[in-house]
């Protein structure tokens, strides 16, 4: 296993840059009262990376996407009852049922139209922008579950999907998809299981919420399901990457790749119980991104807003070959001990969360499962 502590950036078939795309909007309260997302998550890698002077080149505003963009994977009755929830506020009991928006999952909220909409205008753009030649990094986005006519998992539209449909529109015959969230990315696996073009693979914890992505669904052939089990660690992580994932992203030459990296797999996420470092991550993402000439990086889950926010900022370090400091300037600590979590007990909150960006490495075993669950998934069907 290399040394996590050197994560380097991914060697250079990438003509540009890495890009990073973002925009105010997520900085405004969202979600409403006691839901898992109301916590500050973009807003705090971003802030990490500016405090840090990892933002001075490379950054570009996310658009908003226009309803009729949307109505390219969205049902155009589903589009509208979300721009009317925006606008009236109110949910009628028939969209509850019809649609899954109103409920304690995907609650209505002031402004809920703009943010999703302006997740898929920066997909699109992250996508256009890596079609270039290079890396975009679009943390907003990784709204995987949102299904063509229903909200799923806290997901009103499906940016991811709209990441690969840019792909697609471009002409590009070979493109991969990977999720490595600790939730099964049924949603884009849905749109594009019966594209010839497009493979899609999904790293996640088995049996956990929405219980899909088993590990012999396979869906034409087209898909890979890599259900894992608990307590996952660095070498496992490692090792799934070595002698499953990384060959089967590679037999499919993508010419592009979209990439769901989560945050809800590393330890101290409240709503799984993967235990990876964010180092383990940063070099999965940084490995895959080798793999494509065009890769677009995307945020996803996590609902640990100390954990999440040091991931995704070390992320974007590890993309552009970034020296990651040892301790954090005292600012940048003070912003990290004001943050709030109801998931999170705050004596749960460990010390390093608040001073470091690195995590230990969580070293440990490879258990029979894994290397089962490699063999599966490279069997041939």
């Amino acid at each position: 296993m290399q040394n996590l502590k050197n994560v380097a950036r991914p060697p250079s078939s990438h003509k540009t840059p890495p890009l990073f795309v973002h925009a105010e909007v997520y900085r405004r309260a969202a979600y409403g009262q006691n839901h898992p997302l109301a916590i500050a998550r973009v807003e705090t890698a971003v802030d990490l990376c500016a405090g840090l002077g990892w933002l001075k080149d490379g950054f570009h505003a996310s658009p908003v996407a226009s309803r009729e963009q949307l109505t390219v994977f969205h049902a155009p009755d589903y589009v509208e009852a979300l721009y009317q929830a925006e606008t009236t506020g109110l949910t009628p009991a028939a969209h509850r049922r019809l649609y899954n928006i109103g409920t304690r999952e995907n609650p209505v909220f002031p402004g809920i139209f703009e943010r999703a909409s302006t997740s898929v205008g920066g997909s699109v753009l992250a996508a256009n922008l890596a079609l270039e030649g290079g890396i975009a990094y679009h943390p907003a986005g990784g709204t995987h579950h949102g299904q063509r006519a229903r909200a799923s998992g806290f997901c009103y539209f499906n940016d991811p999907v709209f990441a690969i449909l840019t792909c697609l529109e471009k002409g590009l015959e070979r493109i991969v998809y990977v999720d490595l969230d600790a939730h099964h990315g049924d949603g884009v696996e849905d749109a594009f299981f019966d594209n010839e073009r497009v493979f899609t693979l999904s790293v996640h914890e088995a049996g956990r919420w929405p219980g899909t992505g088993l590990l012999h669904d396979r869906r034409l052939g087209r898909a890979r399901n890599l259900p894992v089990p608990r307590h996952l660690n660095d070498h496992e992580l490692d090792y799934l990457m070595r002698a499953a994932i990384l060959p089967l992203v590679q037999a499919q030459r993508p010419q592009a790749l979209v990439i769901t990296c989560g945050a809800d797999n590393l330890a101290g996420d409240p709503l799984s119980t993967m235990a990876l470092s964010n180092g383990a991550l940063w070099q999965a993402v940084t490995q895959l991104a080798a793999c494509a000439p065009a890769v677009v990086v995307l945020g996803g889950g996590g609902y640990n807003p100390w954990t999440l926010g040091r991931a995704w900022a070390g992320l974007w370090a590890a993309l552009n070959g970034y020296q990651v400091p040892d301790l954090l300037p005292p600012a940048l600590t003070d912003m990290l001990k004001g943050l709030t979590c109801d998931l999170v007990e705050a004596d749960e909150i460990r010390p390093e969360w608040l001073t470091t960006l690195r995590d230990q490495p969580n070293v440990g075993p490879v258990r029979a499962e894994i290397r089962t669950i490699a063999e599966a998934v490279m069997r041939k069907a």
